[in-house]
């Protein structure tokens, strides 16, 4: 249904990265997810009235909660497809991270109190009328809820969106949670265990793990995580393929939102080269990153001595010390500047951030090694934290 529904109503469908494009999917999705929880609330809720089921009842509010969250979602990605403006000039973006962590608050509150009726139904047990309209409505939910995680996660998954994803997790909780409900309706009347109270706990925590998972799904990119390996891995793909490009180093990542992606990076380039030739391959990688990538880039050059015998061979040197500390450390950035009595080895090194040295004591290590060989030698070392 959502994939016909998209062929009729999105132009360029396929283009996953372009904002109006994730727009256009998050408000139909949010729409067709609102009209099939309310159906699933209102048979539920029939169900529930005519068993005097309470984990009944509970599923079926936690389908009206999941329509409420689908309101949030499509508000969400109506407004994060506006356009920048003075006071956003990064676009609004991020306000679906914002929606999808409203979602999980309101999932988990929810969650709460249906621990809290399921408690009390523990307490105070009553006898549960079997119905087959009550057996049929509970199937029936269940495939819809399969069929809403299927298509939520494949859209998720083919526009990197982490409030589809999470809308896909709930769908798939809420699966297994009308399933204990059934187990639990079926149960009660052909043995006569009075576990209805006991299911009705079960799906609120169901209810409630779903609620934070997606609480974690969507903080994370708002405190500002970590890119994807993949993300960076086609970044040095594509400014390594230009010839005059001999390294890649200090990249970072600023994500305003899906499709909103913000990256510097430091690019060492000849120093012998042609500036404006090297200005104009910046300025080409800048655009093919934005066209492929869909990310407005800024590029530093550093210049690096490439013909100069003596940096070529204190480089080597240097980058022999490194590789005795650890595979995880690595220099750029390599320059030599020398004087009458001494002469001053610069670079940078880049450590990961769980690295077992902290940047003083690589500092001290580096420098007592160099200068172990030729006390003349005085290092200049920044250290830098590796993104990813």
């Amino acid at each position: 249904m959502v994939s016909l529904l998209a062929r009729l109503f999105i132009k360029e469908q396929n283009d996953a990265k372009d904002p109006a494009v994730r727009q256009a999917y998050g408000i139909l999705c949010g729409a067709v997810g609102i009209f099939l929880n309310l159906c699933l609330f209102a048979g539920k809720f029939l169900a529930g009235t005519v068993s005097n089921s309470i984990a009944i009842t509970a599923d079926a509010f936690n389908n009206l909660s999941d329509a409420g969250s689908s309101i949030i979602t499509l508000i969400g990605f109506k407004m994060a497809g506006q356009k920048p403006d003075p006071s956003h000039p990064f676009g609004h973006g991020r306000i679906e991270y914002v929606s999808g962590l409203l979602v999980s608050v309101v999932i988990l509150l929810m969650g709460v109190e249906l621990l809290k009726s399921s408690v009390s139904k523990i307490l105070h047990p009553e006898e549960l009328a079997f119905s087959p309209i009550a057996l049929g409505i509970l199937l029936c939910s269940i495939l819809v809820k399969c069929y809403m995680f299927l298509y939520n996660r494949k859209l998720g998954k083919r526009l990197d969106s982490s409030a589809m994803l999470a809308t896909a997790t709930d769908s798939l909780s809420d699966t297994m949670a009308t399933t204990v409900v059934l187990i639990a309706t079926v149960t009660g009347h052909f043995t006569g265990l009075a576990i209805d109270g006991w299911c009705g706990v079960l799906v609120g925590l169901f209810i409630c793990y779903a609620g934070y998972g997606a609480a974690r799904d969507t903080v994370s990119p708002l405190l500002g995580q970590a890119p994807e390996k993949e993300f960076v891995r086609q970044i040095n793909d594509i400014v390594m393929s230009y010839s005059d490009i001999l390294g890649i180093h200090d990249l970072i990542v600023h994500n305003y939102g899906p499709g909103r992606v913000l990256i510097s990076l430091h690019t060492e380039v000849p120093a012998d080269g042609e500036l404006l030739a090297l200005h104009d391959t910046i300025d080409t990688i800048e655009h093919d990153l934005r066209d492929t990538l869909h990310c407005h880039a800024v590029i530093h050059m550093d210049p690096v001595c490439v013909g100069d015998e003596q940096t070529m061979r204190l480089k080597a040197l240097v980058a022999g010390y490194i590789k005795e500390i650890g595979d995880a450390v690595s220099m750029h950035d390599f320059r030599i500047v020398t004087g009458p009595t001494h002469t001053n080895l610069i670079f940078d090194v880049a450590v990961p951030y769980d690295f077992h040295l902290s940047d003083r004591e690589l500092t001290e290590m580096l420098t007592a090694r160099i200068q172990r060989d030729n006390p003349n030698y005085y290092a200049v070392i920044d250290v830098d934290k590796q993104m990813a």
